[in-house]
């Protein structure tokens, strides 16, 4: 069966209610789990499917299970990709659900803070990119204003990665504080920057 192993990994919203009738004084947090397969053929709407959901920030528990924290804007997204997976033919089931017990909902908030970590290990890549091409223009005097809009071009692209990424990042993974200072570092050599175009140009 296709999700013969859904309830090996979690209990149904059904168990929250359990829970408190046992007088649990732990609040689990409840998410939307979704379970799908799609035809092999055509590849690119399969991917296409892996690529949306990727989009919501949903993490993958195992092939074609994946989750998010719920909400009603994640449920929306659910069931409109849910529709869209049944509409090529594919088969879906969308669930309520909480962790097993702390330590499962532990791991759950660790790995989706482990995949926005990737992204802003990226990300943290990219600004010292940045940084050090300023560092050689500023090095060699290329004080342009063609220089100057091309960096500040690239830092907006910076800021608006940085705002896709923390929108997706849900429980505040550790290094989100190391994207902010590095983006600010970067505002401020831009800014430093513009000032020797300035300077040089007589303003």
């Amino acid at each position: 069966m296709l999700f013969y192993n859904v309830y090996d990994i979690l209990y149904l919203t059904a168990t929250t209610v359990t829970e408190r009738l046992k007088g649990c004084i732990l609040v689990m947090s409840e998410w939307l789990l979704l379970s799908y397969k799609v035809p092999p053929e055509p590849s690119s709407k399969r991917v296409s499917i892996w690529r949306r959901i990727k989009g919501t920030g949903a993490i993958y528990i195992q092939n074609g299970v994946c989750m998010l924290p719920k909400n009603d804007e994640h449920q929306r997204q659910f069931k409109i990709i849910q529709n869209d997976i049944i509409t090529i033919g594919g088969e879906t089931l969308l669930l309520e659900t909480i962790g097993l017990d702390q330590k499962e909902e532990e791991n759950i908030i660790s790995r989706f803070n482990e995949e926005r970590n990737d992204h802003y290990q990226e990300f943290l890549g990219k600004c010292n990119d940045y940084m050090a091409e300023i560092k050689k223009e500023t090095n060699n005097k290329h004080f342009t204003y063609a220089e100057l809009q091309e960096n500040d071009e690239d830092l907006k692209k910076q800021k608006g990665w940085l705002d896709k990424i923390r929108k997706l990042d849900f429980f505040g993974a550790p290094l989100l504080a190391d994207a902010e200072k590095q983006l600010l570092i970067c505002e401020q050599m831009l800014e430093e920057f513009a000032q020797s175009i300035f300077n040089a140009e007589g303003q």
